[in-house]
């Protein structure tokens, strides 16, 4: 007999991963917030490349202006120390992965057997 909702699937992209990874349906959460934890990684990159060329257009306006210099190169720097704060992160866990042989960014549940 089937439930209230009826047999609820998985999406195809979820139901490709379990297939690959040869993974069970509980690892799709983990699937899940991998790809979020990415999306944001890339999400942060794209808005620092924004932050490069707004950075750069208000330099270029500055004509001599020492105040705007100043904050067009604040943005630059700032820029650049959120990009590596997030590469620093992603090496981090790539590291804690080799060293502990968890891997932080595709983590597993394990439990009992079925």
């Amino acid at each position: 007999m089937l439930g209230i909702f009826g047999n609820i699937l998985p999406p195809d992209g979820v139901s490709q991963y379990i297939t690959k990874a040869g993974g069970d349906p509980g690892d799709a959460l983990f699937f899940f917030i991998n790809n979020i934890i990415k999306m944001a990684g890339v999400v942060a990159g794209i808005y620092a490349v924004i932050q490069f060329i707004m950075a750069g257009y208000t330099y270029i306006s500055a004509n001599g202006d020492p105040k705007m210099m100043e904050r067009a190169w604040a943005m630059i720097w700032q820029s650049m120390l959120g990009l590596l704060v997030i590469g620093a992160s992603f090496v981090l866990a790539a590291v804690i992965g080799k060293l502990t042989g968890i891997n932080p960014l595709e983590p597993q549940i394990y439990g009992p057997s079925n």
